[in-house]
């Protein structure tokens, strides 16, 4: 029993993190790659500002045997595959309804 941190034994630097989604993108669209590298926009980091993140998951392995089944990459594609098929969810997303539905949900102002 206990908390388990669930993890991919891997880390990745936020800046390359996105250019993996970019690539991916790029080649499920389509384009060329590093099309959209472009888009990338380097702002001043915050005090305080991860680098990156990480998460420990050997208590997970050792005690339960738990593993990835996928390489990263191959996991970044299955998610990015699935918003590029499910359109109507993301516009219902970014309309501004699943914010007004979770104030009201909640009785937010």
């Amino acid at each position: 029993a206990g908390t388990y941190n669930i993890g991919g034994f891997n880390e990745w630097k936020n800046i390359d993190l996105i250019k993996v989604v970019i690539k991916t993108v790029d080649r499920l669209l389509g384009r060329p790659e590093g099309t959209s590298e472009k888009l990338i926009t380097y702002v001043t980091d915050r005090a305080g500002h991860d680098l990156r993140y990480a998460i420990d998951s050997s208590k997970l392995k050792n005690e339960l045997g738990w593993e990835p089944t996928l390489q990263f990459e191959e996991g970044i594609e299955k998610t990015v595959r699935w918003y590029l098929d499910n359109q109507k969810w993301i516009d219902n997303v970014t309309s501004g309804q699943y914010q007004k539905y979770y104030r009201n949900m909640y009785n937010l102002k």
